[in-house]
């Protein structure tokens, strides 16, 4: 039996880590933290001073670190993407083939929340098919028994920079009864504007989708690093500050290396 934790770990304040994710923590044996490249260095890092900071016993919890695999840049995005997971959930099959061959809990700390354009709920839907039957008792070897390995998944929800952003610019996420569209900045160049919504948050943006966007009479809340001490915040008439926008990003980009960054756009007072 393996039992997975997807623990979400909000977007860099520590203080916005639940109870109930320092709970999963420590009732781990195996935590995974995964690496993105020198550039993302302060994603891992954080991930370390949760588990210094959180974790009642370290010596009990074994905390391994791991070389995510690059996704291809190839045109087929959502081909690329879905080799890119299957290639993920054999690097945690194999990790937890490695270090818990008995079974047992193994966490995984998820930036955010595991349910808000993060792929985790979606690799750990193929591990049962990668997991290997390698994963057996020393009775079953004896005897070459083979059996699949049962896998049980722990949600544990984390807030997400779509909140952040939200709370740092002290606005609603809505228009007074209207919906709100969630999208990435891939569709909003290619789609335009989401039909009659009053409002739209974007994630996922290369930089400057909102560029595709006729300016007049949308008001924009920018975003970067949210929850870092280096949080960066913007906003104003889209006219007048994209401009602006796209070189802080640039300049921002430039200075860490990386940048993860979210906007809300509205064309009705929120």
């Amino acid at each position: 039996m393996i039992r997975l934790s997807l623990i979400g770990i909000g977007t860099g304040n520590p203080d916005h880590v639940t109870l109930a994710a320092v709970r999963a923590l420590n009732e781990a044996d195996l935590i995974l933290l995964p690496r993105k490249g020198e550039a993302k260095s302060d994603l891992v890092d954080l991930r370390r001073l949760l588990c210094r900071n959180l974790l009642d016993d370290p010596s009990r919890t074994r905390v391994v670190e791991f070389d995510l695999p690059q996704r291809d840049a190839r045109a087929d995005y959502l081909g690329a993407v879905d080799d890119w997971h299957e290639s993920i959930a054999r690097v945690w099959a194999g990790l937890m083939e490695t270090y818990l061959p008995q079974g047992g809990r193994v966490g995984m700390l998820i930036w955010g929340d595991p349910s808000l354009y993060d792929s985790s709920l979606r690799i750990a839907r193929r591990l049962r098919s990668c997991m290997k039957s390698s994963m057996k008792s020393p009775a079953e070897q004896a005897v070459e028994v083979d059996r699949k390995v049962e896998l049980q998944v722990e949600i544990v929800p984390g807030i997400t920079s779509l909140q952040v952003l939200t709370a740092e610019h002290r606005i609603p996420l809505n228009a007074l009864a209207e919906p709100v569209q969630i999208t990435t900045g891939r569709r909003l160049r290619e789609r335009g504007w989401p039909g009659d919504t009053a409002s739209v948050a974007v994630m996922l943006d290369s930089g400057g989708a909102f560029e595709a966007l006729p300016p007049e009479g949308i008001y924009i809340w920018w975003g970067a690093y949210l929850g870092m001490d280096k949080q960066c915040l913007l906003d104003g008439w889209l006219a007048d500050v994209a401009q602006t926008i796209i070189e802080r990003r640039a300049a921002l980009r430039e200075q860490h290396g990386w940048i993860m960054d979210i906007y809300l756009l509205a064309r009705k007072p929120l």
